[in-house]
């Protein structure tokens, strides 16, 4: 059975006290609902705000989370105010969001930023979730994450999150054949990375593109935020 990665974006919310009450209502949930995990990886990608003290929370509620961060410099450490290094996110997080559709929209993140990212992630090995909404972008990438993992030497570590714009906050997913289709073509083009779909992901579809052949996981955004509904779309993935 293949491993799934359920990857939880929260964006731009929550305080430090949300986010301890969403993964204390997370923990009594998960009891009780007496989950499969074992062939499940739970990733949580809160706000730098809070990341420290989800992480610290987490731990101390026992729970099995790993953590990502939304975002990272393209700078190392340095004299550049307000960015947060690589290496900084290396004490809090194992995986770091690069790329996502609303930075390379709202913020005018290009290509070469996005690949200007990826190198401070694999240099601080650190895991990429590697957003992309076309095959363009994957085909742009390919040298890139190649050339990194040589350069660092790292094994080819990067999960590939396919999000179709028109999908992210629409409510309208895309088809899990659609979607299958295009991780197929990662997976050709990358080699065996693990690809996840993102894109008005609930607990009612989850399943539909979980079990996809080429769908090894996905990227929820807007449905993570209430943690009754991620612990079911944890359960039906």
């Amino acid at each position: 059975m293949k491993k799934l990665f359920i990857i939880a974006n929260w964006k731009s919310n929550k305080t430090i006290e949300e986010t301890e009450e969403w993964l204390h209502d997370f923990s009594d949930g998960f009891n009780k609902a007496n989950i499969k995990s074992e062939d499940k990886k739970t990733i949580i990608a809160p706000p730098f705000t809070s990341l420290e003290h989800a992480r610290y929370c987490s731990r101390n509620l026992k729970l099995s989370l790993e953590f990502a961060a939304q975002d990272v410099s393209t700078f190392n450490e340095g004299a550049y105010t307000g960015e947060v290094s690589a290496k900084q996110i290396k004490e809090l997080a194992d995986y770091v969001i690069v790329g996502h559709s609303e930075r390379r929209q709202n913020l005018g993140e290009d290509e070469d930023v996005v690949h200007k990212k990826l190198e401070q992630v694999f240099k601080y090995e650190l895991i990429p979730i590697l957003c992309v909404s076309n095959f363009d972008q994957v085909q742009s990438s390919k040298f890139k994450v190649q050339s990194y993992s040589s350069k660092f030497k790292v094994n080819n570590r990067v999960l590939i999150a396919y999000e179709p714009l028109f999908a992210i906050g629409s409510g309208k997913p895309d088809t899990p054949e659609s979607a299958d289709e295009m991780g197929k073509k990662i997976k050709e083009t990358l080699g065996e990375t693990p690809v996840l779909y993102g894109g008005s992901v609930t607990s009612e579809n989850v399943a539909s593109f979980t079990r996809m052949p080429h769908i090894d996981g996905v990227l929820v955004g807007g449905a993570s935020l209430d943690p009754l509904e991620f612990l079911e779309i944890i359960k039906n993935a």
